[in-house]
């Protein structure tokens, strides 16, 4: 089994800032990669920001330039720095990660987490 622990959510004015943690545990040989996806009331799930095992990120739009995605790999865990938040920001996060249980696995399987609540309002 394979569990993902986010935390770092809660309500945050307008251009503040706001850090989540994603830790997995659990069965886990290998992590590919890593991202967040967020989903907003009334509005479809959008990608937020991904990264490989070696660090190279890639942003939505949405979010460019305002957050930062790191992760550290001997703890399994991936962080998502928001800066500059907007009311437009709010939604549930989710991380997610691909992961490969065993060193037999045949392939890296999405696990995702519960998701932590971000609410930028003044």
């Amino acid at each position: 089994q394979v569990q993902l622990v986010e935390s770092g959510g809660g309500l945050v004015q307008p251009g503040g800032s706001l850090r989540l943690s994603c830790a997995a545990s659990g069965s886990i040989f290998s992590i590919n990669f890593m991202g967040w996806y967020r989903q907003a009331p009334g509005k479809e799930r959008e990608s937020v920001a991904v990264i490989t095992p070696s660090g190279r990120t890639t942003y939505g739009d949405a979010v460019k330039g305002r957050f930062t995605l790191s992760r550290d790999n001997a703890k399994n865990t991936v962080y998502l720095q928001m800066n500059s938040l907007e009311p437009e920001d709010t939604a549930i996060y989710y991380c997610y990660s691909d992961v490969k249980e065993y060193y037999w696995s045949p392939t890296y399987l999405k696990r995702w987490g519960q998701g932590t609540r971000v609410i930028v309002s003044s």
